[in-house]
């Protein structure tokens, strides 16, 4: 008997830590005897995966940002559902990136696949696009959600949901060596470190290290010991070591997960773009201020169709402000460095900040088992529910 063959599509980074881990788990629970192939980046491909195509090519977010990538996108498509008829997997996981994966899962529909479709990740249909969740119903054989009150939302339309959990919550970045990091990389114990994350995606990136560049050097004006540490991804990695090459300030450019995490865990406060990134710096217990611009098109857009106060996932957990959030117009220089200066000097904002990150946390179900085991068995589950039909 020939190990189960699953085929993973995660077109984005944050995805491609999810479904890693999500590979972990299925290894884990099968003692191996699992074999996997689609679509990923760095982490996964330290699972075992050799990717279709280079995951860049699918990390691409925003209407104005796709647009003059869609023949690419198109080509990748085809490449991807010929490959998928070629290997006739046990189960299809698409992970989030509903804009392609939900091309995939229509496509495999139509053509009468018989392998399970599951997408992990639902798309933020209580935000916007209601509509999706009967798109999903058409599509999908079984949906796993990161956040408790999602699987509602798609039981009404027919479609199994399950929550599992969020992985970040065992991605250990709450276990970072500050300490070794400083001492690694030449960092002086007293000088105050902030932590740069400005995205994974070139369209991120090209609209926020500008702005992040200016924002650190009115810090460092008043913090002339002022360093820098910038973990990023191999996406992106190139353009970001030539932007950041005429900072005014020493910056550490990293890569991989144990440098990220030891980087969190030495830095005193983070600027970030908005993402999972904010939950790994909660997890982390650094204090951050999130900002963010989009193409206009794009923010025109969302302003006309989002229906949620807040795009950072501990404000949405908890509803409330509790991380600054600075976008488009507002993603300021002055407004950025004057909100970091707080977190990085007054202990009591500090204290407060990261009070209400750990309540987010505990929302998002901090303390209840593996989300990554969880979501495992439910392929498992579905691979089992094929066999016995």
């Amino acid at each position: 008997m020939t190990d189960p063959l699953i085929y993973l599509i995660a077109g984005e980074p944050s995805g491609d830590l999810l479904a890693a881990r999500l590979m972990a788990g299925l290894k884990q629970l099968t003692g191996g005897r699992i074999a996997f192939a689609g679509i990923g980046g760095e982490a996964m491909r330290e699972e075992g995966l050799v990717s279709l195509f280079p995951q860049a090519d699918l990390a691409v977010m925003g209407l104005a940002e796709v647009l003059p990538r869609i023949p690419r996108i198109l080509h990748r498509l085809g490449q991807t559902m010929a490959d998928i008829r070629a290997r006739q997997p046990d189960a299809v996981v698409t992970v989030d990136s509903w804009g392609f994966t939900g091309r995939v899962a229509k496509r495999l529909k139509a053509e009468g696949s018989t392998s399970p479709r599951i997408h992990y990740v639902a798309p933020m249909v209580w935000a916007w696009k209601e509509k999706r969740v009967h798109q999903l119903a058409g599509r999908v054989d079984l949906l796993l959600c990161l956040l408790p009150n999602e699987p509602a939302y798609f039981l009404e339309a027919g479609l199994p949901a399950v929550h599992v959990g969020h992985s970040v919550l065992e991605s250990g970045a709450d276990k970072g060596d500050g300490e070794g990091f400083r001492a690694r990389h030449g960092i002086p114990p007293d000088a105050p470190l902030l932590c740069v994350l400005p995205g994974s995606r070139r369209s991120e990136t090209s609209r926020l290290l500008p702005v992040f560049a200016d924002t650190v050097g009115r810090l460092a004006a008043d913090r002339p010991t002022l360093r820098v540490v910038l973990p990023t991804v191999e996406t992106v990695r190139d353009e970001v070591a030539a932007a950041i090459r005429p900072w005014p300030v020493p910056v550490t450019l990293v890569t991989g997960a144990a440098e990220r995490y030891d980087a969190f865990a030495a830095s005193r406060a983070a600027l970030a773009a908005s993402g999972t990134v904010a939950l790994e710096l909660a997890l982390a217990g650094l204090p951050m201020v999130i900002g963010y611009r989009v193409a206009r098109l794009t923010a025109a857009l969302a302003r006309r169709l989002l229906k949620i106060r807040y795009v950072s996932l501990p404000n949405l957990l908890m509803d409330r402000p509790v991380v600054p959030e600075y976008l488009q117009e507002n993603c300021r220089p002055d407004r950025l460095a004057a909100a970091l200066g707080r977190l990085m000097d007054d202990e009591a904002a500090r204290s407060e900040q990261l009070a209400g990150l750990a309540a987010a946390l505990d929302r998002l179900g901090r303390g209840q088992g593996s989300p990554s085991l969880r979501a495992a068995r439910e392929v498992l589950g579905q691979i089992a529910g094929k066999e016995r039909v």
